[in-house]
């Protein structure tokens, strides 16, 4: 411990340097450029590029090496380069008006905040003063700019506040393996979706447990293993991931309809996971099984697939969670492969609708 605080004494200067140089700015890798459909097909999604770590920000004033100097040093200290890079991205939340991608990592254990106004990357592990983070799995905005953090080993929502300190916990004695989350403004209400209990549980902005959706089942409004969750205006969606479907129910938890089954094509929904909803009223569903990111109508119509396994833009090796900025960027946890990758929709709301019929093998 000496040892470390005599190291910090001598690298202080490098950190001040640092801290005094200007900001940097965000990146995002981009090793090709990719659209979808392909061409002649009229161009509805781009490929923006990915987000792996602290290599997605760069800075031209001669201060970065400074600042590459800390980092390293201080990294070694700290135990290696945890904190710098990605390794098992889950899910997501994007703060445009604070210029932040918040991403939660399981294998880090922690929250990623690539933070494009303050021009570096941040990582959050406390849980609370006592607790790290075990298995975060989603992150969502609450009242006042706090963040709420789903953490399945721990069976709790750990309440974080701008800065990432805890708050403290929701859903204790409650939750059994909380997943997905999402917060309904207009009503101040979060949901929470619970995947060994089968069920969404709703808390209000001051942790209190205001009401449950759903039981285990296979009917219309009943779970089985429940992931992620996603609001559109009076929707909530529902990945009803080990019923290989997509469920549309409104926010008191009647069942207005559903989507999806399970198969060999393209398009079917062996294991969706991640689901979100862009400005333009198209539904992004996660297909961990193929590696497919499905994109649907408001009605749950098939309109594009994209992906398939690998690493090149639009591909994917056992994706996660999928979310939006609210208005046409996409981003995807490309979980196995290390990254986050982020479209751009540039299409035609209007013109989009689903493609004739097509039974396409996955070749799984």
């Amino acid at each position: 411990m000496l040892r470390k605080s005599f190291f910090f004494v001598l690298l202080m200067p490098l950190l001040i340097a640092a801290c005094a140089s200007s900001p940097v700015a965000l990146q995002y890798q981009h090793a090709q450029s990719a659209s979808w459909p392909v061409p002649p097909d009229r161009v509805r999604f781009v490929y923006v590029g990915e987000l792996s770590g602290a290599s997605n920000f760069s800075e031209t004033t001669s201060s970065n090496f400074l600042k590459k100097a800390w980092f390293v040093l201080t990294g070694v200290l700290l135990g290696g380069d945890q904190r710098s890079s990605l390794q098992r991205p889950s899910s997501g939340y994007t703060d445009v008006s604070a210029g932040r991608v918040y991403v939660t990592d399981v294998g880090r254990k922690g929250v990623f905040v690539f933070d494009q106004a303050e021009g570096h990357l941040r990582f959050w592990d406390a849980a609370s003063a006592k607790h790290a983070f075990q298995t975060p799995i989603a992150i969502s905005q609450g009242v006042n700019g706090e963040l709420w953090v789903t953490d399945a080993d721990l069976s709790v929502v750990v309440r974080l506040d701008s800065d990432g300190e805890p708050l403290g916990w929701v859903g204790e004695s409650v939750l059994q393996r909380p997943t997905g989350i999402v917060f309904d403004s207009t009503q101040s209400l979060m949901f929470v979706a619970d995947a060994a209990a089968h069920n969404i549980q709703v808390f209000n902005a001051s942790g209190t447990l205001v009401r449950t959706i759903g039981q285990r089942g296979e009917g219309p409004g009943q779970f089985n293993g429940p992931t992620h969750l996603a609001i559109d205006g009076d929707r909530l969606l529902v990945t009803d991931t080990l019923n290989s479907r997509v469920q549309i129910l409104s926010l008191r938890g009647e069942f207005i309809s559903s989507f999806g089954t399970r198969g060999m094509y393209i398009g079917n929904m062996p294991r969706p996971k991640g689901v979100a909803v862009d400005g333009a009223g198209h539904i992004y569903v996660v297909e961990s099984y193929y590696d497919y990111l499905l994109v649907y109508d408001a009605e749950g119509r098939l309109l594009l697939p994209m992906g398939g396994s690998g690493k090149n833009p639009g591909q994917f090796y056992l994706p996660a969670g999928v979310w939006t900025d609210g208005d046409k960027r996409i981003f995807v946890a490309d979980m196995f492969n290390g990254r986050v990758v982020s479209f751009d929709y540039v299409g035609d709301a209007q013109s989009d609708s689903p493609p004739p019929e097509n039974n396409h093998n996955t070749g799984g």
